[in-house]
């Protein structure tokens, strides 16, 4: 695979390409970029939370944003993926006047992480659900990689830009649970738990994770997929086929 000039113009042992990925949580999205950017790349994680399962070089807990705005700038690329619990169109509307009754509020953090990633100079993505404030650029589907998950997610390009895939038709239905009645179907409900949702060992097979057992971060992870496909995509912006190595 041919890499972009900017990731090429140094031996790696003298500058690595660096990617920074913020709210990383095991490094599902980290796992992609690897495979996408090759071992030349050194990936850095940053997330609020510790995360004794993350996959990258090197891991900082902290607040993401305030890390990109401090040391984004050191970087050749930079991912984040903001926490989706306040963005999604579930915890909007109606239910988001339950959550502030009952003192759940969730903080929205799209909006600071584009700031402070426009202050870098540097190509970005920013990572989110449907119905979230994120520009639409790309939206990846499970089905697209043959994955036991749906797990729809769109991507914010900042800096550089892709072709949009085709989103492919789903395969079935989600397995599990729905107004008492169970559905069967090609893919597992890869969060919360009950209803017939996945296993730890259904989660691990559905995103092709098999380096963590922790419930929870399994179901917030980006399937490696994704990541990888938004790599090679950029790969795809920096060099262009015919460019000169």
């Amino acid at each position: 695979m041919t890499q972009p000039a900017h990731i090429r113009r140094m031996p790696a042992e003298v500058r690595p390409f660096r990617v920074l990925d913020g709210c990383c949580c095991i490094g599902g999205g980290t796992e992609g970029y690897r495979r996408a950017f090759g071992p030349s790349c050194h990936i850095t994680g940053v997330d609020i939370e510790p995360q004794p399962d993350y996959r990258g070089d090197d891991f900082h807990q902290g607040d993401a944003i305030e890390f990109i705005r401090t040391h984004g700038h050191e970087f050749d690329f930079i991912h984040i993926s903001p926490p989706c619990q306040g963005e999604g169109a579930p915890t909007k509307g109606t239910n988001a006047a339950r959550n502030a009754a009952i003192g759940r509020t969730y903080p929205r953090l799209i909006g600071p992480a584009r700031a402070a990633l426009e202050t870098t100079g540097r190509p970005y993505v920013i990572e989110n659900v449907p119905g979230s404030e994120v520009r639409k650029d790309i939206r990846l589907c499970g089905e697209q990689f043959g994955l036991g998950v749906l797990m729809h997610r769109y991507f914010e390009l900042g800096g550089w830009h892709a072709v949009k895939p085709a989103h492919p038709a789903h395969r079935g239905r989600v397995r599990g649970w729905r107004h008492g009645k169970w559905h069967d179907g090609p893919y597992v409900a890869a969060y919360g738990k009950g209803g017939g949702k996945a296993t730890v060992d259904e989660i691990r097979a559905a995103k092709c994770i098999d380096w963590s057992t922790d419930h929870l971060r399994l179901r917030e992870a980006l399937p490696p997929a994704y990541t990888e496909w938004i790599g090679r995509a950029y790969i795809a912006f920096a060099q262009p086929v015919g460019a000169a190595a």
